[in-house]
């Protein structure tokens, strides 16, 4: 019952935030934080909030709040301002890292409660640095990839229980050069599908 569009995505940026969720129990009563609202970024904020976690979203500038609110958020912050991460200090169950970006992971390790986790799905470019001062609070630091074929089928199903689908932009394969120069530019909302049928 959703649209193959929309459906597509969940075969990777869907799966790629569901399966951490999961694993470490969002729901009701729990705080979970997106790092990024991008192509994964807005699949967890969906995902995190059909769960019934109280969901916060945590970007480098406040240019999209309007869409995570709309997405499911509850709140949204910029990191750009130092004052947040005194704002927020012990607050998230979890937090999922979405960015592929140099992240100061003390800073968000700070964030989390005691037995608090950060997951990270994006794929940063290099070491991390971690202080295992911030990690003797009984914090987590994990990564996750995608999921197997039941947790893949189990993300489908719930998916489609909630109506939940990527935000998608259709495009043909003759646009396929210029979807990625906007990838590179930050500048797709949120995941590209490209139309199999313009191939013939």
């Amino acid at each position: 019952n959703l649209d193959a569009a929309a459906a597509a995505p969940l075969l990777c940026a869907g799966i790629t935030t569901y399966a951490p969720l999961r694993r470490w129990g969002a729901g009701p009563g729990k705080q979970v934080a997106v790092v990024g609202l991008g192509g994964l970024g807005h699949m967890a904020v969906k995902i995190a909030h059909a769960m019934g976690a109280e969901v916060t979203v945590l970007s480098q500038s406040l240019k999209k709040q309007e869409d995570g609110l709309r997405l499911g958020a509850d709140h949204y912050f910029a990191t750009s301002d130092a004052d947040t991460f005194s704002a927020l200090a012990g607050r998230f169950d979890i937090i999922i890292n979405t960015v592929s970006a140099d992240l100061d992971i003390n800073a968000y390790l700070g964030l989390l409660t005691v037995d608090g986790v950060m997951v990270n799905v994006g794929a940063a470019p290099g070491p991390l640095t971690v202080n295992g001062f911030l990690l003797g609070a009984r914090r987590v630091l994990t990564g996750s990839m995608i999921g197997g074929i039941a947790l893949t089928q189990e993300m489908l199903d719930f998916c489609a229980e909630h109506g939940i689908g990527a935000d998608v932009e259709v495009i043909s394969v003759d646009q396929v050069n210029e979807a990625y120069a906007r990838v590179l530019a930050s500048d797709v909302r949120y995941r590209f599908v490209i139309d199999t049928a313009t191939l013939a």
